[in-house]
């Protein structure tokens, strides 16, 4: 993809002073559906999260979300691409950072989202859609798990269509 992401990770010596972990450089990587490039930046077990944990959390196995936890990715929609209609047990904080994004809901409502402006995803069903033939368009996501939406005392389920 040739677009580079930078990662510096912060941390602790042994007396508790404040250290750089690590800075590394690398790229998302076209995901099996083929609408999209992704990289999982870091993720955390649990919410809140365990600062004594020394584990590299760009490395946990993590899906959409991260069950009792966190993700911060970034996501590269394709030109011309659009994601499935999906919905997951999450709050999702979507920043968008270069080119634009359709965001369809429900019954065919959509917005568009361009760069500098922000997305707080609560749990609904959506699809990701970007309209150029040529940019791509980059997403930082962030995404906590949260308790499904109910409606009359029932769960919305997790869809992926």
């Amino acid at each position: 993809m040739e677009i580079k992401i930078r990662r510096i990770v912060t941390g602790h010596s042994t007396e508790g002073k404040a250290i750089f972990s690590s800075d590394d450089v690398f790229e998302p990587l076209i995901i099996p559906t083929g609408d999209a490039a992704m990289a999982t930046i870091w993720s955390t077990l649990t919410v809140p999260s365990d600062c004594n944990d020394e584990s590299d959390g760009r490395f946990n196995d993590v899906g959409t979300t991260l069950s009792g936890g966190s993700v911060i990715r970034i996501v590269d929609m394709l030109p011309g691409a659009s994601s499935p209609m999906h919905r997951s047990n999450s709050i999702d904080y979507g920043v968008v950072l270069s080119g634009t994004i359709e965001l369809e809901l429900d019954d065919h409502q959509f917005k568009t989202v361009g760069p500098q402006e922000i997305i707080v995803q609560r749990g609904t069903i959506h699809k990701w859609r970007n309209p150029s033939t040529t940019d791509i368009c980059r997403i930082l996501f962030v995404l906590i798990e949260a308790k499904p939406f109910k409606i009359n005392g029932k769960c919305l389920p997790e869809v992926m269509e």
